[in-house]
Protein backbone atom coordinates (compact mmCIF):
# COMPACT_ATOMS: atom_id res chain seq x y z
CA UNK A 1 0.00 0.00 0.00
CA UNK A 2 0.98 3.54 -0.61
CA UNK A 3 -0.03 6.42 1.05
CA UNK A 4 1.27 10.08 1.13
CA UNK A 5 0.23 12.98 3.15
CA UNK A 6 0.86 16.69 3.27
CA UNK A 7 2.88 18.23 6.01
CA UNK A 8 3.62 21.46 7.84
CA UNK A 9 7.17 22.21 9.85
CA UNK A 10 7.17 25.59 11.06
CA UNK A 11 10.86 27.77 10.20
CA UNK A 12 12.64 29.51 13.12
CA UNK A 13 12.82 32.32 11.46
CA UNK A 14 10.96 33.85 7.87
CA UNK A 15 13.53 32.38 4.76
CA UNK A 16 13.60 34.79 1.87
CA UNK A 17 15.11 34.65 -1.63
CA UNK A 18 15.15 36.40 -4.46
CA UNK A 19 11.66 34.68 -5.47
CA UNK A 20 9.56 35.24 -2.22
CA UNK A 21 9.27 34.34 1.20
CA UNK A 22 8.35 31.10 3.73
CA UNK A 23 7.25 30.94 7.24
CA UNK A 24 6.99 26.69 7.20
CA UNK A 25 8.48 23.85 5.38
CA UNK A 26 5.41 22.11 3.05
CA UNK A 27 6.67 18.65 2.39
CA UNK A 28 4.86 15.44 0.84
CA UNK A 29 5.81 12.28 3.12
CA UNK A 30 5.22 8.78 0.88
CA UNK A 31 4.74 5.75 2.71
CA UNK A 32 5.21 2.61 1.44
CA UNK A 33 3.80 -0.32 3.24
CA UNK A 34 4.42 -4.19 2.57
CA UNK A 35 5.14 -7.37 4.43
CA UNK A 36 4.66 -5.35 7.59
CA UNK A 37 7.52 -3.36 6.57
CA UNK A 38 6.98 0.45 6.02
CA UNK A 39 9.21 2.71 4.07
CA UNK A 40 9.45 6.74 3.71
CA UNK A 41 10.75 9.35 1.94
CA UNK A 42 10.47 13.06 2.02
CA UNK A 43 9.74 15.27 -0.70
CA UNK A 44 9.31 18.89 -1.57
CA UNK A 45 7.30 20.31 -4.04
CA UNK A 46 9.03 23.32 -5.91
CA UNK A 47 6.57 25.80 -7.50
CA UNK A 48 9.67 27.01 -10.07
CA UNK A 49 9.07 23.42 -11.49
CA UNK A 50 5.75 23.90 -11.89
CA UNK A 51 4.97 21.53 -9.18
CA UNK A 52 2.20 21.75 -6.17
CA UNK A 53 1.72 19.65 -3.44
CA UNK A 54 -1.66 18.69 -4.94
CA UNK A 55 -0.54 17.54 -7.43
CA UNK A 56 1.98 15.65 -6.20
CA UNK A 57 0.10 14.02 -3.78
CA UNK A 58 -1.56 12.58 -6.65
CA UNK A 59 0.90 11.98 -8.68
CA UNK A 60 2.29 9.15 -5.49
CA UNK A 61 -1.59 8.03 -5.47
CA UNK A 62 -1.53 6.94 -8.66
CA UNK A 63 1.24 4.87 -8.15
CA UNK A 64 1.16 1.08 -8.70
CA UNK A 65 0.89 -0.42 -5.51
CA UNK A 66 3.75 -2.77 -6.53
CA UNK A 67 6.07 0.10 -7.68
CA UNK A 68 9.90 -0.79 -7.93
CA UNK A 69 12.63 1.72 -8.13
CA UNK A 70 12.80 0.49 -11.59
CA UNK A 71 8.94 1.38 -12.48
CA UNK A 72 9.04 4.39 -11.64
CA UNK A 73 12.24 5.58 -13.04
CA UNK A 74 10.25 4.08 -16.16
CA UNK A 75 7.03 5.90 -15.90
CA UNK A 76 7.50 9.18 -13.92
CA UNK A 77 9.22 12.49 -14.52
CA UNK A 78 12.13 13.44 -12.47
CA UNK A 79 10.69 15.57 -9.82
CA UNK A 80 9.11 15.53 -6.18
CA UNK A 81 6.86 13.14 -6.55
CA UNK A 82 9.48 10.30 -7.90
CA UNK A 83 12.01 11.06 -5.62
CA UNK A 84 9.79 10.00 -2.23
CA UNK A 85 8.79 7.29 -3.71
CA UNK A 86 12.61 6.27 -4.69
CA UNK A 87 13.43 6.91 -1.26
CA UNK A 88 10.48 4.95 0.25
CA UNK A 89 11.21 2.24 -1.34
CA UNK A 90 14.55 1.76 -0.11
CA UNK A 91 14.01 2.82 3.00
CA UNK A 92 11.74 -0.13 2.78
CA UNK A 93 14.24 -2.44 1.28
CA UNK A 94 16.25 -1.52 3.89
CA UNK A 95 13.97 -2.84 7.21
CA UNK A 96 12.99 -5.70 5.60
CA UNK A 97 16.58 -7.03 4.90
CA UNK A 98 17.96 -5.72 8.24
CA UNK A 99 20.24 -3.85 6.72
CA UNK A 100 21.37 -0.11 6.07
CA UNK A 101 20.99 1.58 2.30
CA UNK A 102 24.50 1.97 2.33
CA UNK A 103 25.58 -1.48 2.71
CA UNK A 104 22.37 -2.57 0.14
CA UNK A 105 24.46 -0.06 -2.35
CA UNK A 106 27.69 -1.25 -1.61
CA UNK A 107 28.75 1.75 -0.30
CA UNK A 108 31.02 2.38 2.91
CA UNK A 109 29.59 3.78 6.27
CA UNK A 110 28.89 7.75 5.38
CA UNK A 111 31.14 9.91 7.67
CA UNK A 112 29.53 12.99 8.83
CA UNK A 113 29.75 15.83 6.28
CA UNK A 114 30.43 19.88 6.78
CA UNK A 115 27.42 21.41 5.48
CA UNK A 116 26.99 24.87 5.01
CA UNK A 117 24.53 27.19 6.45
CA UNK A 118 21.74 29.61 4.44
CA UNK A 119 21.55 33.29 5.01
CA UNK A 120 18.14 34.31 4.39
CA UNK A 121 17.84 37.39 2.02
CA UNK A 122 17.03 40.31 3.94
CA UNK A 123 18.90 44.06 4.23
CA UNK A 124 23.06 44.30 4.46
CA UNK A 125 22.02 45.32 8.37
CA UNK A 126 20.24 42.41 8.95
CA UNK A 127 22.54 39.84 6.89
CA UNK A 128 25.51 41.05 8.73
CA UNK A 129 23.71 40.26 12.26
CA UNK A 130 22.88 36.87 10.23
CA UNK A 131 26.48 36.56 9.60
CA UNK A 132 27.49 37.35 12.95
CA UNK A 133 25.26 35.10 15.04
CA UNK A 134 26.88 31.90 12.85
CA UNK A 135 30.09 33.59 12.07
CA UNK A 136 31.05 29.93 14.17
CA UNK A 137 30.18 27.92 10.85
CA UNK A 138 32.90 26.92 8.58
CA UNK A 139 30.22 27.53 5.62
CA UNK A 140 27.94 30.02 5.12
CA UNK A 141 25.64 30.43 1.74
CA UNK A 142 24.33 33.62 0.79
CA UNK A 143 20.75 33.80 -0.91
CA UNK A 144 21.08 37.14 -3.43
CA UNK A 145 19.98 37.55 -6.58
CA UNK A 146 18.77 41.08 -6.44
CA UNK A 147 20.33 44.33 -8.13
CA UNK A 148 21.70 45.69 -5.14
CA UNK A 149 23.79 42.58 -3.60
CA UNK A 150 27.28 44.09 -3.29
CA UNK A 151 26.30 45.42 0.07
CA UNK A 152 24.62 42.64 1.70
CA UNK A 153 28.01 40.30 0.06
CA UNK A 154 30.51 42.77 2.13
CA UNK A 155 28.18 43.20 5.26
CA UNK A 156 28.37 38.95 5.51
CA UNK A 157 31.75 39.56 5.33
CA UNK A 158 31.93 41.77 8.09
CA UNK A 159 29.91 39.25 10.36
CA UNK A 160 32.03 36.04 9.78
CA UNK A 161 35.60 37.57 8.52
CA UNK A 162 36.33 33.96 8.56
CA UNK A 163 33.74 31.89 7.14
CA UNK A 164 33.51 30.00 3.87
CA UNK A 165 31.02 32.02 1.77
CA UNK A 166 28.94 30.07 -0.95
CA UNK A 167 26.84 32.46 -3.16
CA UNK A 168 23.42 31.96 -4.89
CA UNK A 169 21.77 34.16 -7.08
CA UNK A 170 18.69 31.95 -8.13
CA UNK A 171 18.60 33.30 -11.36
CA UNK A 172 18.55 36.87 -10.58
CA UNK A 173 21.28 38.30 -12.64
CA UNK A 174 21.82 39.59 -16.02
CA UNK A 175 25.39 38.24 -17.82
CA UNK A 176 26.37 42.12 -17.20
CA UNK A 177 25.54 42.29 -13.74
CA UNK A 178 27.59 39.20 -12.89
CA UNK A 179 30.31 39.84 -14.95
CA UNK A 180 30.58 42.84 -12.72
CA UNK A 181 30.27 40.79 -9.80
CA UNK A 182 32.51 38.20 -10.59
CA UNK A 183 35.72 39.61 -9.53
CA UNK A 184 34.19 41.67 -6.60
CA UNK A 185 33.26 37.95 -5.32
CA UNK A 186 36.99 36.94 -5.84
CA UNK A 187 37.84 39.26 -3.47
CA UNK A 188 35.62 39.25 -1.17
CA UNK A 189 36.52 35.50 -0.75
CA UNK A 190 33.70 33.58 -2.55
CA UNK A 191 34.62 30.01 -3.04
CA UNK A 192 31.38 28.92 -5.79
CA UNK A 193 28.51 30.66 -7.34
CA UNK A 194 25.68 29.16 -7.81
CA UNK A 195 23.29 29.67 -10.53
CA UNK A 196 24.14 33.21 -11.53
CA UNK A 197 21.97 33.30 -15.03
CA UNK A 198 18.56 32.11 -15.42
CA UNK A 199 18.38 28.24 -16.61
CA UNK A 200 17.83 28.15 -20.47
CA UNK A 201 19.40 31.74 -20.63
CA UNK A 202 22.70 31.20 -19.81
CA UNK A 203 24.49 30.30 -23.13
CA UNK A 204 26.90 33.34 -22.35
CA UNK A 205 28.61 31.62 -19.46
CA UNK A 206 30.70 29.93 -22.09
CA UNK A 207 31.53 32.66 -22.95
CA UNK A 208 32.28 34.69 -19.98
CA UNK A 209 35.79 34.56 -17.66
CA UNK A 210 34.71 32.33 -14.56
CA UNK A 211 37.37 33.51 -11.81
CA UNK A 212 35.32 31.48 -9.33
CA UNK A 213 33.88 28.27 -10.27
CA UNK A 214 30.25 28.52 -10.92
CA UNK A 215 27.54 25.91 -10.34
CA UNK A 216 24.37 24.83 -12.16
CA UNK A 217 21.26 24.13 -9.64
CA UNK A 218 18.09 25.12 -11.82
CA UNK A 219 20.05 24.67 -15.03
CA UNK A 220 21.07 20.59 -13.47
CA UNK A 221 18.30 18.11 -12.82
CA UNK A 222 19.15 14.53 -13.68
CA UNK A 223 21.95 12.52 -16.17
CA UNK A 224 19.92 14.37 -19.45
CA UNK A 225 20.96 17.89 -18.11
CA UNK A 226 24.63 17.39 -18.55
CA UNK A 227 25.69 17.38 -21.73
CA UNK A 228 23.90 21.03 -21.89
CA UNK A 229 26.36 22.43 -18.97
CA UNK A 230 29.53 21.40 -20.92
CA UNK A 231 31.61 24.78 -21.02
CA UNK A 232 29.32 26.64 -19.26
CA UNK A 233 29.43 25.13 -15.29
CA UNK A 234 32.25 23.85 -12.86
CA UNK A 235 29.98 22.28 -10.48
CA UNK A 236 26.70 20.70 -10.38
CA UNK A 237 24.47 21.00 -7.47
CA UNK A 238 22.20 17.46 -6.98
CA UNK A 239 19.09 17.28 -5.33
CA UNK A 240 16.98 14.71 -4.45
CA UNK A 241 13.83 16.63 -5.45
CA UNK A 242 15.35 17.43 -8.84
CA UNK A 243 16.63 13.61 -9.91
CA UNK A 244 13.69 12.07 -8.80
CA UNK A 245 15.39 10.31 -5.81
CA UNK A 246 18.17 8.61 -4.67
CA UNK A 247 19.06 6.10 -7.35
CA UNK A 248 19.37 8.59 -10.10
CA UNK A 249 21.23 11.06 -7.86
CA UNK A 250 23.64 8.63 -7.43
CA UNK A 251 24.17 7.56 -11.14
CA UNK A 252 24.17 11.53 -11.85
CA UNK A 253 27.10 12.40 -9.78
CA UNK A 254 29.17 9.00 -11.02
CA UNK A 255 28.54 10.42 -14.86
CA UNK A 256 29.26 14.68 -13.76
CA UNK A 257 32.73 13.46 -12.18
CA UNK A 258 33.24 11.11 -14.98
CA UNK A 259 32.58 14.18 -17.13
CA UNK A 260 34.96 16.44 -14.86
CA UNK A 261 32.40 18.71 -13.28
CA UNK A 262 32.54 18.80 -9.13
CA UNK A 263 29.85 18.10 -7.16
CA UNK A 264 27.58 19.86 -5.03
CA UNK A 265 24.55 18.50 -3.03
CA UNK A 266 21.71 20.50 -1.89
CA UNK A 267 18.61 20.53 -1.01
CA UNK A 268 15.07 22.53 -0.38
CA UNK A 269 13.90 23.57 2.91
CA UNK A 270 12.78 20.04 4.57
CA UNK A 271 13.22 18.05 7.18
CA UNK A 272 15.59 15.53 8.60
CA UNK A 273 13.45 12.69 6.34
CA UNK A 274 14.63 14.87 3.14
CA UNK A 275 18.23 15.27 4.30
CA UNK A 276 18.68 11.66 5.08
CA UNK A 277 19.20 9.79 2.24
CA UNK A 278 21.60 12.98 0.61
CA UNK A 279 23.99 12.39 3.61
CA UNK A 280 24.84 9.54 0.87
CA UNK A 281 25.38 11.13 -1.69
CA UNK A 282 27.44 13.80 0.21
CA UNK A 283 30.27 11.43 0.40
CA UNK A 284 33.09 12.97 -1.39
CA UNK A 285 31.13 15.73 -2.27
CA UNK A 286 33.30 19.48 -2.74
CA UNK A 287 30.62 21.46 -1.30
CA UNK A 288 27.57 20.26 0.72
CA UNK A 289 24.33 22.16 2.29
CA UNK A 290 22.01 19.90 3.57
CA UNK A 291 20.79 22.88 6.23
CA UNK A 292 16.92 22.13 5.92
CA UNK A 293 16.47 21.09 9.72
CA UNK A 294 18.75 23.80 10.61
CA UNK A 295 16.14 25.88 9.59
CA UNK A 296 13.01 24.99 11.31
CA UNK A 297 11.49 25.50 14.72
CA UNK A 298 10.55 21.74 14.84
CA UNK A 299 11.90 18.77 13.16
CA UNK A 300 11.06 15.25 12.53
CA UNK A 301 11.48 12.69 15.81
CA UNK A 302 14.74 10.88 15.55
CA UNK A 303 16.38 13.86 13.43
CA UNK A 304 19.70 13.96 12.14
CA UNK A 305 22.66 14.86 14.36
CA UNK A 306 24.52 18.07 13.56
CA UNK A 307 27.71 19.11 15.69
CA UNK A 308 31.27 20.27 14.78
CA UNK A 309 31.81 17.64 12.93
CA UNK A 310 28.78 18.70 10.64
CA UNK A 311 25.77 16.20 9.42
CA UNK A 312 25.98 13.11 10.59
CA UNK A 313 23.88 9.54 8.84
CA UNK A 314 20.59 8.96 10.00
CA UNK A 315 19.28 6.54 12.94
CA UNK A 316 17.58 3.43 11.29
CA UNK A 317 14.44 5.14 13.28
CA UNK A 318 14.65 8.24 10.51
CA UNK A 319 15.39 6.49 7.58
CA UNK A 320 17.68 3.81 5.63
Amino acid sequence: MITATADSFPLARIFTISRGSKTAAQVVTATIARDGYSGRGECVPYARYGETVEAVLAQISAAAPSATRESIARDMPPGAARNALDCALWDLEAKREGRRVWDLLGLPVPRPVRTAFTLSLDTPEAMRAQAAAHAHRPILKIKLGTPDDMPRLEAVRQGAPRAILIVDANEGWTPEIYADLAPRLVALGVALVEQPLPAGADDSLAEMARPLPVCADESCHDRQSLAALRGKYDVVNIKLDKTGGLTEALALKAEAQAMGFGIMVGCMVGTSLAMAPATILAQGAAFTDLDGPLLLAQDRDDPLLFDEHGIHPPLPALWG
